[in-house]
């Protein structure tokens, strides 16, 4: 017909992970690579923020994008055939809200914020078709507000109740890596995407000039960290 769009070929192809993965809530995919093509890369850089702060590299947006193709082209060579290295972070602090009480965050660098976004863009069809009704953290399309609505709403229905709220204490900074590997491997079994994460898990961090690795948690600050690290530690339909 004419006039008629052409169907989004990324969006296509995470519907069909997406059907896959509510078909069979406990397969675990063992190929979710050949989806990263140039194209997705492609997309996965137009959802990247362009205007955040630079990671060690001092990299920019308007940098990257001089020359955009060869660059996506060599990141999706280096991430396929595991030539890719995670660089470090950079570390910042922001105030926490509470006092004097700050959050560290690692900031990476652009082109690792594109590659984390296209396998975020894989991961979240699978973990959308999981969870529950009642969960909100981190999720596409879903908001804070939303769940203060839900959350007023059940309160209503009730005529009152006790409302508690409970935080983990510097639950990023003490993730136990080897659970969360063991948690992720119930979905995800493909090689490339595994090898990323791990890499990310253990990239470095570099503040004041002195570069560290720690031995447990995970950087918060990456866009992989939120979808990915709390997805596969909440609690599953299962």
């Amino acid at each position: 017909m004419a006039g008629a769009q052409e169907p989004d070929p990324v969006f296509t192809k995470q519907q069909r992970i997406a059907e896959l993965a509510k078909q069979a809530p406990q397969m675990g995919f063992t190929s979710l690579n050949h989806h990263l093509d140039l194209l997705w890369l492609s997309e996965a850089y137009h959802r990247t923020r362009k205007d955040a702060a630079p990671g060690v590299d001092g990299q920019t947006a308007d940098d990257y994008v001089l020359s955009l193709r060869e660059n996506l082209e060599s990141l999706l060579d280096r991430a396929k055939s595991g030539t890719y290295r995670a660089p470090p972070l950079r570390r910042v602090y922001i105030p926490k809200g509470t006092g004097n009480e700050t959050r560290p965050l690692g900031i990476p660098t652009l082109e690792d914020k594109i590659l984390q976004r296209a396998v975020v863009m894989a991961l979240e069809p699978i973990y959308e078709q999981d969870f529950l009704n009642c969960s909100y953290g981190y999720r596409a399309g879903r908001s804070a507000h939303q769940a203060l609505q839900a959350l007023w709403q059940q309160t209503m229905d009730l005529g009152g109740c006790w409302l508690v709220e409970v935080d983990i204490r510097k639950f990023f900074d003490t993730l136990d890596r080897a659970h969360l590997r063991a948690l992720l491997r119930q979905r995800v079994r493909d090689g490339v995407l595994l090898r990323l994460i791990d890499k990310w898990m253990k990239a470095g961090v570099l503040e004041d000039g002195e570069l560290t690795y720690p031995e447990a948690g995970t950087p918060q600050g990456g866009v992989l960290t939120p979808p990915t690290m709390l997805r596969t530690c909440s609690v599953l339909r299962q």
